[in-house]
């Protein structure tokens, strides 16, 4: 059974599952350098996409599209090879008219090339359930596992998914749409705007902000203000919190008026908190506490409520599983015995999910054969242009470059990382040792003096360097560094003292395990900076022209030949 899922509107993409096999997923803005966050515009990508790897639309079985805003349904406009189309989707959660995630919510057919084909189309919600329980070590061991998915458009919700009988419903934790945490960047700090937008219009903020946490700290007199106007505004008895919890419903950000509210509440905690002298950062410092304490004590009520204390699985999965200081708070509370988050959370995993929705019709809650370089190949580059050398190295010469050199490397090998993390395949690889690598990599990458620069590190050296220092091969949970290593790697060190770890073992990455490997070798250090590779605001260069292009790296190395400037 050859099944094709869709995920049309924002991160848009095509995955295959072949039987429980993915094949492929191909995200839209890691094609030509696309923007980042890129649709589906036009169904005639698909055929061109299914045959880079040896696929045909006739050979395809099923069909599988996301869901989208709407609590009955949604709905899709895009292009079939130029002329408008609309595509009538699931809701964006279970609901009255769609009360099961594991059935279809809406069905139909959709016209490519003019040809009709059937497909069948879940909640948004189910794709992420679907997508992170079927990718966990969970599903692998047919165990159940306790599911949270929170994204931009809907509440924080748990789910019981167990591959005996299938999944539970366990309703939301507070009723606040995630995009929340980015709304509070526009009222407060150097994010802040002076009109704000009734809909979410950048989505690169949430980013930012859990990096500029880092220059506040959670002060006491604005948690106070920030629970107390949280409930009113939200949860309590008053006449616009009513009216909030009647009009909104977590269906999605772009069906229901769910912004203006957070508008208001973070209004009202800019006046009280200006009248009380708190600094921006602290304000923005405490609303990240805030919502790692709604999330850990709604959690952990919710799961003594339903199963008791445990210890349980947890998987996390929606756009707000990308931050890893809340991953890590939930990791570590004493309920949960393991926790997992794909490396592909938020919606760039909805077509795996999409897939994945139609594969358990057929065969069940099971795992699939995944892993997470299942992304576009790498396009050739047949033409050295003039300025640029090309020759042989190998992986251990790579290390030597990096320590001799001192300068940053792309690196380009293999298929592309599935989700947003660059994790080896589409890097810029650098020596932590020095002070100053951390600002030569935000300055070439135009971003912000206080972004980290995230290490990777051998596993089996990550615990004497790294607390915990546990494997997070997909790079999604905090760590601290320890005090013996603070100035032997500063390039990968936040402000707050910790890093965003990704460890790498020989079976995740035999070539940057080599690379590691003689890195340690040398220097006596078995990390390296790792940032990702792309243009600003667009996806991971799909070729080794598109870093040339660039120009902001001397050396570019990409399976086995190092390409550097000669300055011609």
């Amino acid at each position: 059974m050859i099944i094709c899922g869709l995920k049309l509107t924002h991160d848009g993409a095509v995955a295959l599952l072949d039987g429980d096999r993915l094949v492929f997923s191909i995200e839209m803005e890691k094609i030509a350098n696309g923007r980042r966050y890129s649709t589906v515009s036009d169904f005639g990508v698909i055929p061109g996409i299914l045959a880079d790897f040896g696929y045909k639309t006739e050979h395809v079985d099923e069909w599988v599209i996301d869901g989208w805003d709407g609590d009955v349904d949604g709905r899709v406009a895009l292009l079939d090879h130029g002329e408008p189309v609309e595509v009538v989707v699931g809701p964006y959660r279970e609901s009255a008219a769609c009360p099961d995630l594991a059935r279809p919510g809406a069905s139909g057919e959709f016209t490519m090339g003019g040809q009709a084909y059937p497909y069948t189309s879940y909640a948004h919600a189910a794709g992420h359930v679907a997508s992170t329980y079927c990718s966990s070590p969970f599903a692998e061991r047919r165990e159940p596992s306790f599911v949270l998915i929170w994204d931009g458009g809907l509440f924080p919700r748990l789910y019981w998914v167990d591959p005996k009988t299938g999944v539970e419903n366990l309703g939301e934790l507070f009723p606040v749409l995630g995009h929340a945490y980015a709304i509070a960047g526009h009222h407060f700090g150097p994010f802040r705007r002076p009109t704000q937008s009734p809909t979410v219009d950048d989505l690169t903020v949430a980013g930012k902000l859990m990096a500029y946490i880092a220059l506040g700290q959670v002060r006491e007199e604005a948690m106070t203000i920030l629970r107390e106007e949280f409930h009113r505004t939200f949860e309590g008895d008053s006449a616009p919190a009513v009216e909030y919890r009647r009009a909104v419903g977590g269906f999605g950000s772009l069906f229901e008026p769910s912004v203006p509210p957070v508008h208001a509440f973070y209004g009202a905690v800019r006046e009280r908190a200006e009248r009380a002298g708190i600094a921006d950062e602290d304000v923005l410092a405490s609303v990240h506490h805030l919502f790692e304490e709604l999330l850990t004590e709604r959690l952990s009520a919710k799961v003594r409520q339903h199963r008791g204390d445990g210890p349980w699985n947890l998987s996390f999965a929606g756009g707000c599983a990308l931050n890893i200081k809340w991953n890590s708070a939930l990791r570590s509370l004493p309920l949960v015995r393991e926790m997992w988050v794909p490396p592909f959370p938020n919606d760039s995993g909805s077509a795996i999910g999409a897939a994945v929705l139609g594969m358990i019709q057929h065969r069940g809650l099971q795992a699939i054969e995944w892993n997470p370089r299942l992304g576009p190949r790498l396009s050739p580059t047949p033409d050295i242009p003039d300025g640029w050398s090309a020759r042989a190295c190998a992986p251990a010469e790579l290390a030597r470059v990096l320590y001799d050199t001192d300068e940053p490397v792309v690196v380009l090998n293999g298929r592309a990382e599935l989700g947003p993390r660059a994790l080896g395949g589409r890097s810029i690889l650098a020596s932590p040792i020095g002070t100053a690598m951390k600002d030569t990599l935000n300055r070439i990458k135009g971003r912000e003096s206080y972004r980290p620069v995230a290490p990777i590190c051998a596993v089996d050296e990550a615990r004497k360097i790294f607390e915990p220092g546990t494997p997070d091969p997909h790079m999604l949970f905090d760590h601290a560094v320890r005090d013996a290593w603070v100035a032997r790697i500063p390039a990968v060190i936040h402000l707050d003292g910790t890093a965003r770890l990704q460890t790498v073992a020989p079976d995740d990455d035999p070539l940057l395990a080599e690379v590691l490997a003689e890195f340690h070798r040398i220097s006596g250090v078995p990390v390296l900076c790792n940032t990702s590779a792309n243009l600003n605001g667009h996806g991971f260069f799909p070729d080794v022209a598109s870093a040339m292009a660039w120009g902001k790296v001397d050396r570019i190395w990409s399976e086995g030949t190092l390409y550097q400037r000669t300055g011609g």
